[in-house]
């Protein structure tokens, strides 16, 4: 059975794959990549520039356009963005939230810009890409004082537990596993992952970062993402087929216009 996975966050536009992105892609393919989202939010809006204009070079390519909570403290193209945001090929909002780990950002900047990019998302109809870094909380309070719950999205790379996860349900949002699920010392991510049910969630690469086992320590490429389901599908007691269409089928459900 040919694998039907979607890397559902990947960083396409990274410097890191200037030498080799069309052969990146067309391993990812190879593998039984079909589609990949190339999250566009970082260094302002170049990123988001990138990754539209990559899929509009690929049809199995989507976008999602966003500044990122790093970006947070730079003056910011309020009009384009909103304009970048409407392009027919890009699916999501962000990412966007709150980074305390970092703090790269003055942290009252990353809440304006979190909550502009919610408004948006409301306003375009399209679900939302979230990082969170030791912010949880206030990433889901502030997604619920802003009516999030009427595009729902991701928390991609999730780092909470199994029962914030059925609060993120209630307001319509999934969860995303990356590479990091595979780390031999990942034991708790593993238990949280085996408690949420399978049909909330998604995987994915974070690429260029967090290359799963058995590439740790390399440039991460959504071929890759393939390994990551495989260690779900061991959580789970499933084949590595099912996951790839269950999987698959929550990400379409939640990027509806990637079908």
């Amino acid at each position: 059975m040919k694998l039907d996975l979607i890397d559902s966050h990947t960083h396409l536009d990274s410097e890191q794959f200037d030498s080799d992105r069309d052969e990146c892609i067309q391993r990812a393919l190879a593998a039984g990549v079909t589609r990949l989202l190339s999250v566009g939010a970082s260094r302002g809006l170049d990123s988001a520039r990138s990754a539209i204009a990559l899929a509009e070079r690929y049809p199995f390519i989507w976008a999602s356009a966003g500044i990122h909570p790093h970006d947070a403290g730079h003056d910011l193209a309020w009009g384009e963005l909103e304009q970048l945001a409407q392009h027919p090929k890009v699916v999501a909002i962000g990412e966007t939230g709150l980074d305390f780990f970092r703090d790269w950002s003055p942290r009252v900047r990353q809440y304006a810009l979190f909550e502009h990019q919610i408004d948006l998302a409301v306003r375009v109809a399209k679900p939302l890409i979230i990082h969170s870094r030791e912010a949880g909380e206030e990433c889901l309070r502030i997604l619920e004082e802003r009516g999030a719950h009427r595009v729902g999205g991701v928390f991609h790379c999730y780092a909470e537990n199994a029962t914030f996860a059925e609060r993120l349900k209630k307001i319509g949002f999934l969860v995303s596993f990356p590479g990091a699920l595979t780390f031999k010392k990942s034991d708790q991510m593993r238990s949280v992952c085996k408690e949420i049910p399978i049909e909330q969630i998604m995987v994915e690469t974070d690429a260029p970062y967090m290359a799963p086992e058995p590439h740790r320590g390399n440039r991460c490429e959504s071929a890759f993402v393939v390994d990551t389901a495989r260690c779900l599908a061991k959580v789970k007691g499933l084949s590595l087929e099912e996951v790839a269409a269950i999987t698959t089928e929550n990400a379409l459900r939640l990027f509806s216009t990637m079908r």
